[in-house]
């Protein structure tokens, strides 16, 4: 099973059991943005021990608990409204929530803990481009995807426009990424000084839970939706104006 893990991919493992994700939250492993990463490559890459990580792993996997929600079964389109009533919706609570908290700390111990000028302003861009990107995915990518799909099912052509959107989707995913990376090291992994208050504390505690409801956020678009959208579009799904003659 271990040789098995190894060359499994960080996203086919999670999508195989969900719960998988708390262990590569544990190690820090993108198994969202970078998903496409064997266990054994990613591991290499942070020199990590993969033996370890295979076994704690495998006591997931073996768990005979069902996944609460099996992803993979799910329509494309009850896939998307998933993400959006559950993650679109826990973002934009989250976001100015945490952007208060993160002004409070700074303004009340920025002159003994410099960093944290930083991460307000890291938080901010995080924050305006999740926006606009959220919006982008409700107003034009959801429903094409939606509409492809619909399509499909009822037998219609699917002459829509896919590819390019997802790119430029799976872009903005990367730079969240990378900017959340950058908030993560200015924060030390999230661990507050001994001399951290309260409010400093619980804003470090829901960079982290936000960090990982992100990382879930992602990999349901990056390694479970996307895809799924472009498959409608290759030729034998149902649509034969698809098929190149």
């Amino acid at each position: 099973m271990r040789n098995e893990l190894f060359s499994k991919t960080l996203a086919q493992i999670v999508n195989e059991n969900h719960e998988a994700a708390n262990v590569f939250e544990k190690y820090n492993l993108d198994f969202c943005c970078k998903g496409k990463r064997s266990l054994q490559l990613a591991c290499e890459e942070k020199s990590l021990p993969a033996e370890t990580i295979a076994q704690e792993l495998n006591h997931v996997l073996n768990r005979n608990e069902p996944p609460r929600i099996d992803f993979n079964k799910l329509s494309l389109e009850a896939l998307a409204d998933y993400i959006v009533s559950t993650h679109h919706d826990h973002t934009r609570q989250e976001l100015p929530q945490i952007f208060y908290y993160l002004q409070k700390v700074s303004s009340r111990h920025g002159d003994r803990h410099s960093e944290l000028y930083k991460i307000p302003e890291k938080f901010l861009e995080l924050r305006d481009e999740l926006e606009i990107h959220m919006q982008k995915e409700e107003q034009i990518l959801f429903p094409r995807i939606k509409e492809l799909e619909r399509a499909l099912q009822n037998g219609h052509r699917c002459n829509i426009g896919m590819q390019m959107p997802i790119t430029v989707m799976e872009d903005e995913h990367e730079h969240a990424g990378n900017l959340l990376r950058e908030i993560r090291s200015l924060a030390n992994d999230y661990d507050p000084p001994s001399d951290a208050c309260t409010t400093y504390r619980l804003s470090f505690a829901a960079l982290k839970a936000f960090e990982e409801d992100l990382h879930q956020h992602i990999h349901l678009e990056n390694n479970i939706l996307f895809p799924g959208a472009i498959k409608l579009l290759e030729p034998g799904q149902g649509c034969q104006c698809c098929i190149i003659k």
